[in-house]
């Protein structure tokens, strides 16, 4: 019930439900009772109709978003004593920031005046109405002390609500704390309109911002206990875990944490017509979102001041508290001090960030507005880079149920159990990682190749761990890439020499071939090749790592095939053991050489160090 205060709201209200809201109590004792103001109308297998009477200014306004979602219909009341008053106005003007799509006329108090006048007012009414949600509602004449035109009434609403679609409860629980209070032996009671989604008895839930983690111990729909409430209901929750003193007005109680905790939202907005002061840039603004009253500043990009109706305009308010909300919210702006109302929209993003003013700003807000399911759930992966569901549902606002059916689009990639990311960004990221080992590659053609830690060094900063290892598995998968031991490379790569140093490499070894076990300094074979320190470390790990030669020490190399050689030698000329002065004999060599090859044998596996024997590992 919608009308300028003294209009007859709260004696229609009780000539349709035969309830006084003015007289109810807050509390009954021992029971769980709906708020003031809401009244049962009809009930039958198939629908449940509740008045929501609100009789004063500034509880219409918060009353009216708190109980937005619950509101498929709207009684506008005005008194054919009258007529339409500021007030009226008002109303008109946040059911329409409110996004309320259906309305009906009652036109009260008709036995105080003749038929003439009613007509004038009739007149006067569709006047006003006019390029309003009501401009073409049906009227309806009543006088709620003598009952004329009560039924057609109560007939015309249960018809239009019963010609309207079902409510969609799907979705997680949500719903905006209007009311907190204790009830003697149950506890903590809190009281609200069901936004969204279905609460059940017994269901654990949880207090946001607060995080207070609770249990519904038990519900009451419109004064009757139910097991389920569901979104579109006024619903009394009887919570086990919290006290009153920890809730208050404007908390929201949901059962997933998928609802975002935010101070910043980029919003669509609407200023009424009639602006008494000027809007100003950052002005102190007062915003009605849910059951939420925060204060707050506005925020243009493409102007800095506003002062009458320009159309809808893309901006943002920066809160000075937290408050849960979601795209498509609808709220109310007003003026603190002196009071007016400014206007009203909705959330185009709950997560807004700082930007830049200018149309560059005005033109990404805009894409977000009009954004598709599948394009909002982009926007947010290009941002996240790689999101969990719940994370996707909390920056996109869309149900699980419809954001999984988007995500089988072949846009989306599941990059482990339970994280997306975008088909594009992992060819993004695999085309910058090949990029990176081609150019090592060019650069060390000797090394193996890069660790993962060197690979994706200059990409921690900007993707996620999740979204790199998937990328890297999937191009090893692929034979993209390749991976030895902790080295990656590209998958057609080999270390190599390079060409205008392939005849010096194969001077040196043709030479350390050459001189078997009594090699000179490995740096005098590298002189000696003409081979410059700059590639010698290079050089050495890559004639190592291709096992042409064999380290025996720091300073000394040998030929692969000639520790080969001496190995297979060994072995046959000694027993399952043997002591040092045995393989001198049999090798003919020094100490200097001997001890580090033994050690090499030890270090490679062959043998074991027994006390001053070795035992051959068969």
């Amino acid at each position: 019930m919608a009308g300028h205060i003294d209009h007859g709201k709260t004696t229609l209200t009780k000539a349709l439900t035969n309830v006084d809201t003015d007289r109810l109590k807050e509390e009954k004792e021992r029971q769980i009772s709906i708020e003031l103001g809401f009244a049962p109308l009809y009930k039958d297998d198939e629908l449940q109709i509740s008045v929501i009477d609100v009789p004063g200014h500034e509880r219409f306004i918060r009353q009216m978003i708190a109980g937005v979602a619950g509101i498929d219909l709207v009684v506008l009341v005005v008194a054919a004593d009258e007529g339409v008053m500021p007030q009226t106005r008002e109303h008109l003007d946040i059911l329409g920031f409110l996004g309320i799509q259906n309305g009906i006329v009652a036109i009260t108090k008709i036995d105080k005046v003749d038929e003439e006048f009613i007509d004038l007012v009739q007149d006067d009414i569709m006047g006003e109405l006019s390029g309003t949600v009501f401009e073409h509602a049906p009227f309806v004449l009543v006088d709620s002390l003598s009952n004329k035109g009560i039924n057609d009434l109560k007939d015309l609403i249960i018809h239009t609500l019963r010609e309207q679609e079902t409510r969609d409860i799907k979705g997680a629980f949500r719903l905006p704390i209007d009311q907190v209070f204790t009830v003697k032996g149950q506890g903590t009671v809190v009281r609200g309109t069901v936004y969204e989604g279905t609460v059940e008895e017994g269901q654990s839930l949880k207090i946001m911002p607060k995080g207070i983690e609770v249990r519904a111990r038990q519900l009451q729909v419109h004064h009757e206990p139910a097991k389920q409430a569901f979104a579109g209901q006024r619903a009394a929750i009887n919570l086990s875990g919290v006290s009153k003193e920890e809730l208050e007005r404007g908390d929201v109680l949901v059962s997933s944490e998928h609802f975002i905790v935010t101070r910043t939202i980029d919003v669509a907005i609407r200023v009424v017509e009639d602006l008494d002061y000027m809007v100003k840039q950052r002005m102190p603004i007062k915003c009605h979102l849910g059951t939420a009253e925060v204060m707050g500043r506005i925020v243009f990009f493409d102007r800095n001041e506003l002062k009458e109706d320009n159309g809808e305009i893309l901006c943002q308010i920066r809160l000075d508290e937290e408050i849960v909300t979601k795209r498509g919210d609808r709220f109310i702006l007003r003026r603190p001090s002196p009071q007016e109302t400014i206007g009203g929209g909705w959330v185009i993003d709950p997560q807004g960030q700082k930007y830049r003013f200018g149309e560059n700003t005005i033109s990404e807000l805009e894409k977000k507005k009009v954004g598709t399911p599948a394009e909002r759930i982009f926007s947010a992966l290009m941002n996240g880079k790689s999101l969990s569901l719940a994370e996707l549902i909390t920056r996109t606002s869309l149900d699980e149920e419809r954001l999984k059916e988007e995500l089988n689009h072949e846009d989306f990639i599941k990059i482990d159990t339970k994280n997306y990311s975008l088909k594009g960004l992992v060819e993004a990221v695999e085309d910058d990682l090949y990029d990176r080992l081609r150019d090592y590659h060019n650069k060390y053609p000797m090394k193996q190749g890069l660790n993962k830690a060197e690979l994706i060094q200059a990409h921690t900063n900007v993707y996620p761990k999740v979204l790199l290892d998937y990328v890297i598995d999937k191009a090893v998968q692929k034979e993209v890439f390749q991976r030895k031991d902790q080295f990656f490379s590209l998958g057609e790569f080999s270390p190599h020499v390079p060409k205008n140093w392939e005849k010096r490499m194969e001077g040196l070894l043709e030479k350390l071939l050459k001189d078997g076990m009594k090699v000179k300094y490995f740096k005098d074979y590298l002189s000696d090749a003409g081979i410059p320190e700059s590639i010698a470390p290079d050089l050495k790990r890559f004639l190592e790592e291709q096992l042409l030669v064999i380290s025996i020490d720091d300073q000394y190399l040998w030929h692969g095939t000639v520790f080969k050689h001496a190995v297979e030698r060994l072995k046959v000329e000694t027993g399952s053991e043997f002591e040092v002065g045995e393989a001198k004999d049999i090798l003919d060599l020094s100490r200097k050489y001997m001890i580090p090859f033994l050690e090499k044998l030890d270090a490679k596996g062959y043998t074991n160090r027994i006390e001053n024997k070795r035992v051959w590992n068969r």
